[in-house]
């Protein structure tokens, strides 16, 4: 495995040099991307306090906690898509390296941008119909089947809005792959 697949990326403003219009876009969006997972971060905590406060609750007054489950689900789903594009920023997605040691590095570079194609197709399908499953939710006033009940759009907008950024994410480190672009 690599080790300098940890490390953070150089800015990819920088690797869309060569395309001025992205290049500002990209350094926008890294700032964005780093709030959210400030909120992401936050919003783990929050998912361990209530279950948390849930077991103490039932445990010590045997309080019936019938909200928590989903909400932690919430957060933790809301966390987890929203982080991706962070994430895939630093190539930080689980990946197996066996091919990128033994291939030179002009195989690697296509190998590695044919990867990014694929991620791309699959995750702006998925964002897609994800952005489809929150309108029928949205539309239809689709609710949990709990007791709490709460609103499907609630989750299904957040796995949503988390596809379509780990979508331009992948789309902004193809075009940064383009000739002219960062050397990977």
């Amino acid at each position: 495995m690599k080790e300098a697949a940890a490390a953070p990326p150089a800015g990819e403003g920088e690797a869309l040099a060569h395309v001025p219009v992205l290049a500002g876009f990209a350094r926008a969006f890294a700032i964005f991307e780093r709030l959210l997972v400030i909120l992401c971060s936050l919003a783990l905590v929050g998912a361990s306090c209530i279950l948390s406060y849930s077991v103490i609750a039932r445990h010590f007054f045997q309080a019936a906690t019938y909200w928590q489950d989903e909400a932690s689900v919430f957060l933790i789903v809301g966390a987890t898509f929203l982080s991706a594009a962070h994430v895939q920023a630093r190539r930080g997605h689980v990946g197996i390296e066996a091919l990128a040691e033994i291939l030179p590095p002009a195989a690697n570079r296509i190998r590695s941008f044919l990867v990014d194609l694929a991620s791309f197709a699959f995750c702006a399908f998925f964002a897609w119909k994800s952005w489809t499953l929150f309108h029928e939710a949205w539309v239809d006033g689709q609710t949990s089947s709990s007791t709490w009940g709460p609103p499907l759009w609630v989750p299904y907008s957040l796995m949503a809005l988390g596809m379509t950024l780990l979508s331009i994410q992948i789309l902004l480190q193809l075009v940064a792959a383009l000739p002219g672009g960062e050397k990977r």
